[in-house]
């Protein structure tokens, strides 16, 4: 699992990793055999990587007030609708539509990295991501993830932290 620097970019990454060696971002890959049958990708991925749920977020696309938001929140939690919307200063969330959500981010349900997407949509990280040195979100592909400061993510992304995950 090598590192990558703006020096060492490989061609073929994904548009995530291609932003990150942009950014000149210190980030480590990690990539694992997918498996189609696991019921939760956040989760197959913290068991391949052997690393805590905690530690391994997702990204959810959700419609709030109209506007497709993102959230990053822990693989072992929810993502509480309700605060979402008010951190964005909305009244009214909903998950995005799956098609929807995909053909604005450029990525597949399963491998939606908050990072690099087709259109920039509004970002909210789950401030528990500030109380780990790193964490790990998807690079852009099913059975890739790249691990990364939570202040480079929040910064990239343009993030609001906030409590937008529920256990």
């Amino acid at each position: 699992m090598a590192k990558k620097s703006k020096k060492q970019q490989q061609p073929g990454g994904t548009p995530a990793t291609v932003a990150l060696t942009t950014a000149g971002v210190d980030f480590t890959v990690h990539s694992y055999d997918h498996d189609p049958a696991h019921p939760s990708y956040g989760e197959e991925a913290a068991e391949a990587m052997g690393v805590s749920p905690d530690r391994v977020f997702k990204t959810l696309v959700a419609d709030v007030d109209g506007a497709l938001t993102v959230a990053v929140v822990p693989v072992a939690g929810q993502l509480d609708l309700k605060a979402l919307a008010s951190a964005v200063g909305g009244k009214r969330a909903t998950m995005a539509d799956p098609t929807l959500a995909e053909r604005t981010t450029g990525y597949v349900r399963g491998g939606i990295s908050p990072l690099g997407q087709r259109k920039k949509l509004p970002t909210v990280l789950d401030d528990s991501a500030s109380s780990h040195p790193t964490i790990c979100v998807s690079a852009g592909r099913r059975g890739l993830e790249v691990e990364l400061s939570p202040e480079a993510l929040a910064k990239l992304t343009e993030a609001v932290l906030a409590p937008v995950s529920r256990a």
